[in-house]
């Protein structure tokens, strides 16, 4: 019978091989493995830990050790990694108990030569009072290892948004992220959603900007009753403001056009009073299908779920009076629910702004005159950002900044840098001029 931490090794050790997502690697193990609650618990703590936490570990390791991080065994880095990271970050664990049961892992992992190794390198960093070595300069190599956050991107970030900014994403963007739903106030109100989940373990406060938005901690909340019923669904305050951006009413026809999995469809119907016509598309079949019963399950039948491939325009699909095209993009800006992401490389999403482009350019043309058009993306980078909409407006003078509204008042783009609990992300929103 395999413990906690031995299971958390091999599933680490799986994901950097296959670049798989982490949710679902070790989704995969804990089903195979049959383990207390507590234990799970601790396999939980542990993997998302070691992730999140990759560069901060490595540069403690590098401190104390004769071998660069990267040029050590696989096996071998990750127990070290495991090690240092409850050192560091689980008080309720022993120091002792870090170091021992790191050894046994390096063992189990048929790496028992390296046993002493690991043995030494930990007591090495617990006799140097556990400190994490932050370089003073550059800011953004203290950045890095202090937030464990590649220092490209740090750097890339400073740039564009500037030190406080970028101290407040990466900042909440280690340890758990907070949970945010949105209310179905076609049901219920948020005062009565609230007592309701409290009665099922789930406590729930409204947001102190955003109308509608409940924060929650604790219990499952896919597995409540409140869920079942269909009195709310899941939706981090970013794509509610999104959603309320941009500012539809009853009796509109209202396009999302890379809906899934249906958060802002959702928002956008109950705004709409689920009254008019929502168009919701999605290029994956299987994707709509998940749109459509979770909108039957809501009551909200003015939505109608499509397959289309958005970078190919429908005269046939006709025109609307809102267009919302939230793109596939490099995701920076959800690193603190998927935190893989961050270790990705800028230059892996090089073409991507292509295919953001050819979207938006497409879905452009079901904005009828006079209606209101808004980009927008869950990611940092900012040629994916403003370099897309600055191409857009000067390719297509039918177009004009807006703004944005609400909380974002006159700004006519935006890019969230962790204000409000909520994820990073880009919007810009656009008027199509009347036609003279």
């Amino acid at each position: 019978m395999k413990n906690a931490r031995l299971i958390v090794a091999e599933a680490l050790l799986k994901l950097e091989r296959r670049e798989a997502w982490s949710n679902l690697t070790l989704d995969r193990a804990l089903e195979y493995y049959t383990l207390k609650p507590e234990e799970a618990a601790l396999a939980a703590a542990l993997f998302y830990g070691v992730i999140e936490r990759r560069i901060t570990l490595d540069a403690c390791i590098a401190a104390h050790s004769a071998k660069k991080p990267e040029k050590l065994d696989g096996a071998v880095l990750c127990a070290l990694r495991l090690g240092v990271y409850q050192i560091l970050y689980m008080n309720s664990i022993p120091h002792s108990a870090a170091v021992d049961e790191s050894v046994k892992i390096v063992k189990k992992l048929r790496k028992t030569q390296a046993s002493g190794y690991v043995n030494g390198v930990l007591r090495s960093f617990l006799r140097g009072g556990a400190v994490i070595p932050l370089p003073q300069k550059p800011l953004s190599a203290r950045l890095s290892v202090e937030f464990s956050c590649p220092q490209p991107l740090v750097e890339s970030w400073l740039s564009s948004y500037g030190e406080e900014a970028v101290r407040r994403f990466l900042s909440g963007s280690i340890g758990p992220a907070p949970s945010a739903l949105r209310v179905n106030t076609l049901r219920i109100s948020p005062e009565e959603l609230a007592k309701r989940l409290e009665q099922e373990g789930v406590a729930a406060a409204p947001h102190p900007h955003i109308p509608g938005c409940l924060m929650v901690r604790g219990g499952a909340l896919h597995k409540t009753k409140a869920f079942g019923a269909g009195l709310f669904h899941l939706q981090d305050p970013a794509s509610q403001l999104c959603a309320l951006a941009l500012e539809v009413s009853p009796g509109m026809r209202v396009l999302d056009a890379c809906a899934a999995p249906g958060g802002k469809s959702f928002t956008l119907a109950q705004q709409m009073e689920n009254q008019g016509e929502l168009v919701a598309c999605d290029l994956h079949a299987k994707r709509v299908g998940l749109i459509q019963k979770r909108a039957r399950e809501m009551g909200l039948d003015c939505i109608t779920p499509q397959s289309r491939d958005m970078t190919e325009f429908d005269p046939e699909l006709g025109t609307f009076d809102r267009v919302l095209c939230d793109v596939p993009c490099s995701g920076y800006g959800v690193i603190r629910r998927k935190p893989e992401i961050k270790y990705k490389s800028l230059e892996d999403f090089t073409d991507i702004t292509n295919i953001q482009y050819k979207i938006l350019e497409t879905t452009a043309q079901y904005c009828k005159a006079g209606g209101v058009l808004i980009y927008s993306t869950c990611t940092l980078n900012p040629v994916e950002n403003g370099g897309v909409r600055e191409r857009f407006l000067a390719a297509h003078p039918e177009f004009s900044p807006r703004p944005l509204g609400g909380l974002l008042g006159e700004d006519s783009q935006h890019t969230l840098m962790g204000e409000w609990d909520a994820d990073g992300f880009y919007l810009a929103a656009f008027t199509r001029r009347e036609e003279p």
